[in-house]
């Protein structure tokens, strides 16, 4: 994104070791916020809605089983700062242009999934996010109409995804909102 600064020196090489693998469709960074807060350590899926994984946890927190600093299989990661392969993003079909902002990117990854090959983060990658800095917030009615009718069509086109759970996320933990996506008992 237009919105991010790189932190860590040799990033490319870092995520072209993983995207260059055959099995591997796409590979995500870890992001920050200017303050040093994780804003994106790989997505999970709770009952209703994606979110990432370990939000708002300091840069310096490992997380739950060192999963924030674990390179790992997860079932979709931000775009923001994602690499792909250009036969996979070509036999996958792409971004949807219906999905303009939200969205476009977890249904890419669950695509990617859909053709059984993997998404993986990469904690080895660091970059700022500096989220929503050149498109503004979604703070008017029709951002949120537009907001909305993405997010059901994200629920109507993955609705099994969403009943069955994401299959890299723990049904012992907790899968309702706030919680679900800082692994914590």
């Amino acid at each position: 994104n237009n919105d991010t600064e790189v932190i860590t020196p040799g990033w490319l090489e870092e995520m072209v070791m993983y995207a260059q693998q055959k099995r591997v469709g796409c590979v995500g960074a870890k992001l920050l916020y200017p303050d040093d807060t994780i804003q994106h350590a790989g997505v999970c899926f709770s009952t209703w809605s994606p979110s990432h994984f370990f939000i708002n946890y300091p840069r310096d927190n490992h997380g739950y089983f060192n999963l924030i600093d674990c390179q790992r299989n997860l079932s979709a990661v931000t775009a923001a700062c994602m690499m792909v392969r250009r036969d996979v993003f070509e036999e996958v079909g792409g971004f949807d242009e219906k999905l303009a902002v939200a969205y476009n990117d977890v249904d890419f990854c669950l695509k990617v999934r859909a053709h059984d090959l993997l998404v993986v983060y990469t904690p080895e990658v660091e970059l700022y996010h500096y989220e929503s800095l050149s498109r503004g917030e979604e703070d008017d009615a029709q951002k949120r109409r537009r907001y909305y009718g993405e997010w059901a069509q994200m629920l109507s086109r993955w609705s099994d995804f969403f009943a069955d759970g994401d299959p890299y996320y723990t049904p012992q933990l907790q899968r309702t909102l706030p919680n679900c996506c800082y692994y914590r008992f």
